[in-house]
């Protein structure tokens, strides 16, 4: 019989590399782990199709990590080997310590690229505060100033009135639409594509960071 997930040794990020925790004014970021199963799952389960309408299908065969506690301590692990690799870079969102979203960097390219895409999400319940706008502010510093990579991508349903709210707000520049860039829901979706560059964060950092940071 399959011993219960009490039984199991938990994945835990290693104690000699603790995670990383950024600030904004409002919020903390930070990678999750596995004690966050119960918050991670309320959040995704209660918004419903306020998320998926606007994520890739997840694989039949795969199990629910919002729902099994197996599946989001694989997650986790996922996520901290891409990070010690230097593929991508997740993190949570925490507003006065209570979980409310993700803000992700993906796709981290080096050699002659050194960019990657910024990709997020926020519990309905916390939309409307300007809390995603100013965690992909955090995560913008941290990937210019930290990692030293030279331009960011974010890339938008086009209909997505939510989040093209946050490349507004931060003045991201736009760069045209993809056709059919991604799956969405199970359909190939167009996407606007924003970019933003260092050069355009040094002269503009000031600016943010008193806005946002």
């Amino acid at each position: 019989m399959k011993p219960t997930t009490t039984s199991r040794t938990r994945i835990e990020h290693p104690t000699s590399s603790p995670p990383v925790r950024l600030f904004g004014r409002r919020v903390m970021l930070r990678p999750l782990i596995t004690s966050d199963f119960a918050a991670f799952g309320e959040v995704r389960t209660r918004n419903g199709r306020w998320l998926t309408d606007w994520e890739p299908l997840r694989p039949m065969a795969s199990a629910d990590p919002a729902v099994s506690q197996e599946a989001f301590e694989r997650r986790c692990l996922l996520r901290e080997r891409e990070r010690i690799a230097g593929n991508a870079y997740s993190f949570g969102v925490f507003v006065d310590s209570v979980f409310c979203g993700e803000v992700n960097l993906n796709g981290v390219a080096r050699g002659s690229m050194q960019s990657a895409t910024i990709g997020y999400w926020i519990d309905q319940a916390k939309a409307g505060h300007s809390y995603t706008p100013e965690a992909v502010a955090v995560v913008t510093r941290f990937a210019f100033e930290q990692l030293r990579l030279h331009r960011l991508e974010i890339c938008i349903i086009p209909r997505n009135a939510n989040s093209l709210r946050v490349v507004h707000k931060l003045g991201w520049r736009y760069e045209g639409c993809a056709k059919r860039f991604l799956e969405i829901n199970g359909v190939w979706e167009d996407h606007d594509r924003f970019g933003f560059t260092v050069e355009e964060w040094e002269a503009r950092a000031e600016e943010l960071s008193r806005a946002w940071l």
